[in-house]
């Protein structure tokens, strides 16, 4: 009886399988980036040359009438899922998802100035300072519909944001939700213009002096022919003791020299409001160019910033010049 019962499973198994492989489509589509990186003086580059490859993975078919899709992304030579994200399409009823770091409600906004490549912040030695997003993009679920020209992205989250790849987070850490309003200018008549806002509250549960973190942050790009400019305003405010309140402000400028040849210039203030201490801002500036031809794009960045992370004189720089290849 027990082999029979053996034979029965593995036979089900095998039809379950089959069946999910006709049904589900696969695409996979990634990139190969080689770069070169210099640090300022006071940091050891070492070798400056580096190369990483990313894949993508996504499957998606239809199951009892809902069109499920799942991605998975791999990144810095096959070091391991970086990003995986489960999707239910429901139609006019929305989007529903599970995301575990494809990205989710307020972070999908937390820096929308337009750029010619990297953010004016990427490869500093602090990426974090004026960033917004309470729930963050790992183990949050996560809603997307569009209403009347509006785009909701809501994420939220049940404890800490680790993720996991089975059972229940052991990270510390407590509840969180945030949302993204996003539209273009069609809706109030004003072409080339792209808006959005957002907020968010995380929980601080016995670690909390008052009341919960709040994230609240908003943005404008207007482009006309091939000029695109920017302008976005973030605050987070922390009750954590010793912890200072994040005030950013931010702006970007994107040209479009061609269709292959476009450049950037950035700036942003991050004003960290001391806690029984004075305030400190953090300033940064970056530089962007990008060449594309075909599926071959070279691209670089000089990015420099002072007081980063709100500590006086703590400065740092940073060039990258990267040569891509997507396939």
């Amino acid at each position: 009886m027990n082999n029979i019962k053996k034979i029965g499973l593995t036979a089900l198994a095998g039809s379950l399988v089959a069946i999910s492989a006709q049904a589900a489509e696969m695409s996979v589509n990634g990139a190969t980036m080689l770069t070169y990186t210099s640090e300022d003086g006071t940091e050891v580059t070492g070798n400056p040359f580096g190369m990483k490859t990313n894949l993508a993975f996504t499957a998606s078919g239809e199951v009892n009438g809902y069109n499920v899709s799942y991605y998975q992304a791999s990144q810095d030579q096959f070091a391991g899922m970086s990003s995986a994200r489960l999707s239910v399409d429901m139609g006019d009823m929305g989007t529903i998802a599970f995301d575990q770091g494809s990205g989710s409600g307020l972070a999908t906004i937390d820096d929308k100035t337009p750029t010619a490549a990297e953010e004016i912040w990427d490869g500093l030695d602090v990426t974090t300072s004026g960033r917004v997003g309470a729930a963050g993009s790992s183990g949050v679920f996560n809603y997307i519909n569009t209403f009347e020209g509006v785009t909701l992205n809501a994420a939220a989250r049940k404890g800490s944001g680790t993720s996991n790849s089975d059972g229940a987070s052991s990270g510390v850490g407590q509840g969180a939700w945030d949302f993204a309003l996003t539209a273009d200018g069609s809706m109030l008549g004003v072409d080339g213009l792209a808006i959005g806002a957002g907020y968010g509250e995380a929980e601080n549960g016995a670690f909390a002096t008052g009341g919960d973190n709040a994230h609240t942050t908003a943005f404008a790009n207007y482009s006309v022919g091939p000029v695109t400019f920017g302008y976005q305003m973030s605050y987070e405010h922390n009750n954590v003791s010793a912890t200072d309140d994040e005030e950013t402000k931010a702006w970007g400028l994107a040209f479009n020299v061609n269709e292959n040849l476009s450049i950037s210039y950035g700036e942003r203030d991050v004003v960290f409001r001391g806690q029984g201490a004075g305030d400190v801002t953090e300033k940064g500036d970056g530089i962007a160019v990008a060449y594309t031809m075909g599926s071959m794009k070279i691209a670089g960045n000089m990015n420099e910033g002072s007081n980063m992370g709100g500590v006086s004189a703590a400065n740092d720089s940073m060039t990258e010049i990267a040569v891509s290849f997507a396939f």
